[in-house]
């Protein structure tokens, strides 16, 4: 079920805040647990087992963690820390990375003459790297004392399957709402600016998302058979830079929305990343929740900057080739985690310098650069499929235009200028100057759009799911 649904829009979104605002406090924890569980089974009633195992597994742990603690035995706490470890990875890397790891044996035992192995094909469960994140940062927490242990089983099996963030993201530590778990208090105001947040995360993913992503699927059907051109091949992979965005960054407003209207203050995810001057400060504004991630539990544990040049570097490698591996078991994700590792280090060691001495419009012109070829890497799961379209981008066995490239031109061109519009602060700035009348008029005219659009489209695919 996804959150742009008319199923979840009209059915399961106002049941469950109906009956959880009539919910006595004691209650409240335990109906969202319950609703919770029903969302994901909803979409996947063979894992919702893998789901609460990751809640026993790390309830169990952080209890365990603080019985070791109280018996002053820190041996016990390590032992316990890295069986979380081992147990949350290693099925994380059972249904996401088995067959990667198959293909790969596949391929070193062809080099000996051996036939190979046949991949498992395991599905792979819808927000499976988030839930598992999330277990990881308890019980780290726990184990570093940055958190108190949680000893209800319900309440923390609500913080793990909250169905706001369950599935996208974004990745909610344990600390950031851990006050809010026990107690929390719904205002007026959080239920205004939780309904607005959700509206306006409906309308980036129905009314802009959706719509470039049919543009680049429109696109990549006219371009079978040699048809493509350079125009084809560049208005693609803008309209599929800003369909992640607009899909990502509204689910995640979607999130923050639902959250608020649960009394919940989930953290920002995206800080309107493609108005960034450099590739460092895309990073520090585009899925800001992993990044903290993997900066807390991964590069400083390393080591971070604290040990020399070299050791940097190769932490910064680490950081981003998991990155990549974080967004799916292929090739092309993998390569995209380096790409980015590769910009990263040539900014902090070599071009740093220089970059600030550019007029600003160079800045964003050389990010924008960057981070569209970085999704043109990204997007494409085949080799032949990435050097088709980079051959195309460049004008290598394609013409420049033709009559086709023009048609999409004139139909995309005023529209993906409208979108990209969006993904800056401008439109925040104007509707925030409006009166409360106007903007709640904008909200049920955003809405309503949205709907007719979902009543009458087919096309509602959310990328994200798949990572």
């Amino acid at each position: 079920m996804v959150f742009s649904s008319i199923t979840f829009l009209f059915v399961f979104l106002p049941l469950t805040l109906i009956i959880y605002y009539l919910c006595p406090q004691k209650l409240k924890n335990i109906w969202l647990l319950i609703t919770s569980l029903v969302f994901y089974a909803f979409g996947e009633p063979m894992y919702i087992i893998l789901l609460i195992s990751s809640i026993v597994v790390n309830y169990g742990s952080g209890l365990l963690i603080g019985r070791a603690r109280d018996k002053a035995s820190p041996g016990m706490e390590k032992l316990v820390l890295v069986l979380s470890l081992v147990l949350n990875l290693g099925a994380l890397g059972v249904f996401k990375y088995l067959d990667l790891g198959i293909a790969l044996a596949s391929s070193v035992a062809k080099l000996f003459g051996s036939t190979g192995f046949m991949a498992v094909g395991l599905a792979l469960p819808i927000g499976i790297s988030f839930f598992t994140f999330q277990g990881l940062s308890y019980v780290i927490d726990v184990y570093r004392g940055k958190v108190q242990v949680q000893k209800n089983p319900l309440y923390f099996g609500m913080y793990i399957a909250l169905f706001p963030q369950l599935i996208a993201g974004p990745i909610v530590r344990y600390s950031d709402v851990e006050t809010e778990i026990a107690t929390r208090k719904i205002t007026a105001d959080m239920l205004g600016d939780g309904m607005e947040r959700f509206i306006m995360g409906l309308c980036k993913k129905v009314l802009i998302a959706n719509i470039c992503g049919e543009m680049v699927t429109s696109l990549a059907a006219a371009s079978k058979g040699g048809n493509g051109t350079v125009c084809m091949a560049w208005i693609s992979a803008i309209a599929y830079m800003l369909q992640i965005y607009f899909d990502f960054s509204g689910y995640s407003d979607m999130a923050i929305g639902i959250g608020l209207m649960l009394g919940f203050h989930f953290p920002e995810n995206f800080l309107h990343p493609y108005e960034s001057k450099n590739i460092t400060e895309f990073w520090n504004r585009w899925h800001i929740t992993l990044s903290s991630f993997f900066k807390e539990y991964v590069y400083i544990p390393l080591g971070g900057n604290r040990k020399g040049v070299a050791r940097q570097i190769f932490n910064l490698f680490i950081v981003w080739a998991l990155t990549g591996l974080w967004h799916g078991a292929g090739a092309n994700f993998i390569a995209w985690g380096i790409y980015y590792f590769l910009f990263l280090v040539l900014e902090k060691f070599v071009l740093m310098k220089y970059c600030e001495k550019w007029p600003t419009v160079i800045k964003h012109i050389y990010t924008l650069i960057v981070v569209l070829f970085g999704w043109v890497l990204f997007s494409n799961t085949t080799w032949e499929g990435l050097v088709t379209q980079l051959k195309a981008m460049f004008g290598i066995g394609v013409s420049f235009i033709s009559g086709a490239s023009k048609f999409y031109g004139a139909e995309y061109g005023i529209l993906l200028i409208i979108f990209a519009l969006f993904a800056t602060t401008l439109p925040k700035k104007l509707y925030d100057k409006c009166p409360g009348v106007v903007r709640i008029l904008l909200g049920l005219i955003g809405f309503g759009l949205s709907v007719a659009l979902l009543i009458n489209g087919s096309y509602n695919p959310f990328l994200y799911f798949r990572f």
